[in-house]
């Protein structure tokens, strides 16, 4: 396997990980901010990058059982959020394949 190298954003507002300053996910792809996780307040995004992923498994949300997996940071591995791969309830489909970045662990790069 190759190098791999991260990808740079060219957007006006752009969240990175708070411990590397690593891009992450673009203020446009914000989904949803009506989100919480582990830290606190967390947002949905449609596409995140610069992430490597967990194994996945079912964990039991608020808003029902899911299966995620964890995202963390490519650059320093710090977990920063998760994906969702699949939701059971036909409500909660529209979260599939999406991510959650929780705001704690994230950081304005300018």
């Amino acid at each position: 396997m190759g190098l791999a190298y991260n990808v740079y954003l060219n957007a006006k507002k752009i969240y990175g990980c708070k411990n590397c300053k690593t891009h992450l996910a673009d203020h446009d792809e914000i989904i949803s901010r009506n989100f919480r996780g582990q830290h606190g307040k967390a947002y949905l995004f449609n596409s995140v990058v610069n992430i490597q992923q967990g194994e996945a498994g079912e964990r039991n949300m608020t808003t029902g059982r899911h299966v995620v997996r964890d995202i963390a940071c490519r650059q320093c591995r710090e977990v920063v959020g998760w994906k969702y791969d699949r939701a059971y309830e036909s409500t909660e489909k529209y979260k599939e394949g999406k991510y959650i970045l929780e705001q704690e662990l994230l950081c304005l790069v300018s």
